[in-house]
C-alpha cells in the first residue's frame, strides 16, 4: 500500500510547479501595456503567488515569515480538506482566467457608438471577428491591447459611392480609404462588375487602362467572391447596375426594351439580389442609361424590392432639370415601393445653386409622407466624370466607338460645337455648367503620348495645341480612345454645408481607393479618393463646426448601414462585427489636392476589419480580412407579386 504522505507530496509538488511557472510567466509577459490598470496585474500576481505560497508552505522544513500561512507537511495528514481546497481554487482560477480573456481589448477610448449620442469613456473587447463586450473591462485581460486614451473610437465608416472595383484588383489594401477609416466599399453606380455576357467581358478587358486584369467571373456575386478570395483589407458590397443590365440585354442602342427583354432584365436583377446585391443602381446622365425611361427603371426596382433591396441613382439631372430629376426618383420609389437614394446630392452649375433649398424641401415632404428617400454626398466643390459629359449623349448611341466615328465627321463636329456652348434642358451639359474651360481639369489619359496633359485645365491644353477648347475636347476623345477622366468645378460651398447637416445624408467618395505608387501614379485622381472622410472630420467638423463629431460618425456608419439593410455593422454593439476605427479628432486631416491628389490623410491611428487590425499606429499591416457583405436578398424570402 502506497504511503499516504508520498501521494500527497507528489500531488502538491505538481501544484507547486504549476503555480510557480504561471507566476513566473505572469511576471515576464503580462505588462502594463497589456493590463494598463496596475491593480489588475497586481491581483493576478497575488492570486498565483498565494497558490505558490500554499504549496511552498506544505513542504517547507522551516516556518514562513510572520503573518503568512505556516502549514507544515504533517498538518496535511490531519487536514485532508486542504488538498480539496487547493484543487477547487485551481479550478476556479482557471475558469476566471478563461472568462476574462479576449483576443483584443481597446481600452479607455472615447466611444462613439454610431447612434449620434454623446460619447462616453469605456473599453471594447473583441473575440475573433465580433465585438464581445463594451463597458468596464478593468479586470479583464487579452492577447492584444490597444490604448485608446484621448482617441475617438467609432464603427467602421461606409463609403456609399465607391469606384474601387478595379483598384482593389490591383491593390487589395485599399490604402487611401483604410487610412480614413473606411471599412466597407459600396459599388455599383450604374455600372457594376456583373452580370457580364462574353462580349461584355471581352470589352471590359479591351477598355482597361492603367489597371490590367483577366475577367474571371460572369456574375456580380462571382466578382465580389473573387475579391474576397483574392484578399482585400476592406469589406465590399455592390448594387447591380442598371447600365450593365441594359448593355447585357439591349446593348448600346437608343431604344426601349421589348416586354421579353424587360423580363430578362428583371431576371438578372433577381439573380443578382439572390447573390447578394444591395439593390439597383443607375446613372442616368450617361448613355446608354440616358435612354432608359421611367417605366423601365420602375420594373427593375420592383424586382429588387421583392428581395428587400434599394434603388440608388445618379439622377437624370443635377442642374437645369434638377427638380424634375428628383421628382422622377420619388415617383420610382413610390411605384416600386422601394427605398431610394440620390447619389452625390448637389446643384451643379452656378445658375442652379439657388435650387438646393427647394430640392431639400421636396425630399423632406416626401419623407414626411412615408416615402423613404435618402442621399449621399462628397465634401468637395468639384465633381469628376468623363470628358464626354461635355457632349450630347445621343452622340454615343451605339457606344463609344460610334462616338469616335461621329466626331470625325466635319458636319457633326460643327453641330457639336454649337451644342456644347448652348444651355439646354435636354441633357446635362457639363461644359456649360463648369462655366469656363479653365474650370475643367483633365486627369486620366489612356495613351502615353497624351499623358503629358495630365492635371492641366482644358483651357491650358487648348492653348498648347492651338485649337479651341471645343475642338480640343473632340480631338482628345478621338485620339485617346477613352472617355478621359476629368474634374469639373460645379458646386457652392454653402450648399455643401447645408447638405452635410441634413440627417438623411451619408457620404461617398465617388472614387477608387489607391496607393501613391505603381500604376496609380499614371493618372491623377480626384482628391476625394484620399480625403473625403478626413476632410469632413477635419475641416467641416473640427475646424468649422458645421456638424458635431457624433452626428458625422452616425452619418458615416449607422445611417448608411440602416439604409442598406446591412446587419451587424455600422454600430458599436456587442454581437456586431468588429469593424472599428480609432482616430485623433484633433489631428484628422486631408492632404490631397487637385494638383497633388496622391497624398494620404493623417490622424487615423488604428482600423479593425472583422476584428483584424489592418491599420496599426497609422501604418497598414498588410492584413486582408475583408468580406463580401451581402444584401438582404441573399437571406430574405421573396415578397410581393409580379
Amino acid at each position: 500500500m502506497l504511503n499516504v504522505e508520498v501521494i500527497f507530496t507528489s500531488i502538491f509538488n505538481i501544484f507547486h510547479l504549476i503555480f510557480n511557472i504561471f507566476k513566473q510567466w505572469l511576471t515576464n509577459n503580462i505588462h502594463i501595456q497589456a493590463l494598463p490598470r496596475w491593480q489588475n496585474r497586481r491581483y493576478l500576481l497575488q492570486v498565483t503567488g498565494c497558490m505558490a505560497l500554499i504549496t511552498d508552505s506544505l513542504f517547507m522544513p522551516y516556518p514562513l515569515k510572520p503573518g503568512t500561512c505556516n502549514l507544515q507537511l504533517h498538518y496535511m495528514k490531519h487536514y485532508p480538506w486542504l488538498t480539496a481546497l487547493c484543487i477547487v481554487i485551481i479550478g476556479e482560477s482557471c475558469k476566471l482566467s478563461e472568462a476574462n480573456k479576449y483576443d483584443l481589448i481597446i481600452r479607455n477610448g472615447t466611444i462613439y457608438d454610431g447612434n449620434g449620442k454623446q460619447p462616453y469613456t469605456g473599453d471594447i473587447a473583441v473575440n475573433a471577428d465580433t465585438i464581445a463586450f463594451i463597458g468596464n473591462l478593468s479586470d479583464a485581460h487579452s492577447r492584444q491591447v490597444i490604448d485608446a486614451k484621448g482617441l475617438a473610437v467609432a464603427p467602421g465608416f461606409i463609403n456609399m459611392l465607391s469606384w474601387a472595383n478595379e483598384s482593389l484588383i490591383q491593390d487589395g489594401r485599399s490604402q487611401s480609404d483604410i487610412r480614413q477609416g473606411v471599412t466597407l466599399e459600396v459599388m455599383g453606380e450604374g455600372e457594376s462588375m456583373g452580370p457580364l455576357s462574353p462580349a461584355m467581358a471581352k470589352e471590359m478587358e479591351q477598355a482597361q487602362t492603367a489597371v490590367k486584369y483577366k475577367v474571371a467571373w460572369t456574375s456580380l456575386g462571382e466578382y465580389l467572391e473573387f475579391l474576397q478570395h483574392k484578399g482585400v483589407s476592406c469589406n465590399v458590397a455592390s448594387f447591380v447596375g442598371a447600365t450593365t443590365l441594359r448593355r447585357y440585354i439591349i446593348g448600346e442602342d437608343n431604344r426601349d426594351p421589348t416586354p421579353a427583354e424587360l423580363e430578362s432584365m428583371r431576371q438578372l436583377v433577381a439573380q443578382s439580389m439572390k447573390e447578394g446585391a444591395l439593390g439597383v443602381g443607375s446613372s442616368l446622365i450617361y448613355p446608354p442609361a440616358f435612354f432608359a425611361k421611367t417605366d423601365e427603371l420602375v420594373a427593375l426596382c420592383d424586382e429588387a424590392s421583392r428581395y428587400g433591396g434599394s434603388y440608388i441613382s445618379h439622377i437624370r439631372s443635377e442642374g437645369t432639370q434638377l427638380h424634375e430629376a428628383v421628382e422622377e426618383l420619388i415617383t420610382i420609389a413610390k411605384r416600386a415601393h422601394i427605398h431610394a437614394e440620390i447619389y452625390h446630392l448637389k446643384a451643379a452649375g452656378k445658375s442652379n445653386w439657388s435650387k438646393m433649398d427647394s430640392v431639400i424641401r421636396r425630399i423632406e415632404r416626401a419623407r414626411a409622407e412615408g416615402v423613404n428617400i435618402t442621399a449621399d454626398m462628397y465634401n468637395y466643390l468639384a465633381g469628376g466624370t468623363g470628358l464626354a459629359a461635355t457632349l450630347p449623349p445621343t452622340l454615343q448611341d451605339g457606344g463609344f466607338g460610334k462616338l469616335r466615328e461621329r466626331l470625325q465627321d466635319p458636319a457633326i463636329r460643327k453641330q457639336t460645337i454649337r451644342d456644347m456652348v448652348t444651355p439646354t434642358d435636354k441633357w446635362e451639359n457639363f461644359y456649360v455648367a463648369a462655366g469656363s474651360p479653365d474650370q475643367i481639369l483633365l486627369v486620366g489619359f489612356r495613351q502615353d503620348s497624351l499623358k503629358k496633359y495630365t492635371g492641366k485645365s482644358l483651357a491650358a491644353i487648348a492653348a498648347i495645341r492651338h485649337t479651341s477648347p471645343e475642338e480640343t475636347v473632340m480631338d482628345l476623345l478621338v485620339q485617346d480612345s477613352s472617355n478621359i477622366a476629368s474634374i469639373y468645378f460645379l458646386m457652392d460651398e454653402e450648399n455643401v454645408k447645408k447638405e452635410q447637416q441634413l440627417p438623411w445624408v451619408s457620404f461617398g467618395s465617388d472614387e477608387g481607393s489607391y496607393t501613391p505608387d505603381g500604376v496609380f501614379l499614371q493618372f491623377n485622381c480626384h482628391p476625394r479618393a484620399y480625403g473625403n472622410v478626413a476632410r469632413l472630420l477635419g475641416k467641416y467638423v473640427r475646424d468649422e463646426k458645421v456638424l458635431s463629431l457624433a452626428e458625422a460618425i452616425r452619418k458615416l456608419s449607422k445611417l448608411p448601414a440602416t439604409n442598406l439593410r446591412i446587419e451587424k455593422r455600422g454600430e458599436l454593439k456587442a454581437g456586431n462585427y468588429a469593424d472599428v476605427v480609432i482616430f485623433d479628432p484633433a489631428a484628422i486631416q486631408d492632404h490631397a489636392t487637385y494638383d497633388k491628389p496622391h497624398q494620404f490623410a493623417t490622424g487615423m491611428v488604428h482600423v479593425l476589419v472583422n476584428g483584424v487590425p489592418v491599420l496599426k499606429d497609422g501604418e497598414h499591416t498588410g492584413a486582408k480580412p475583408g468580406r463580401f457583405v451581402k444584401g438582404p436578398g441573399s437571406q430574405l424570402p421573396v415578397t410581393g407579386d409580379r
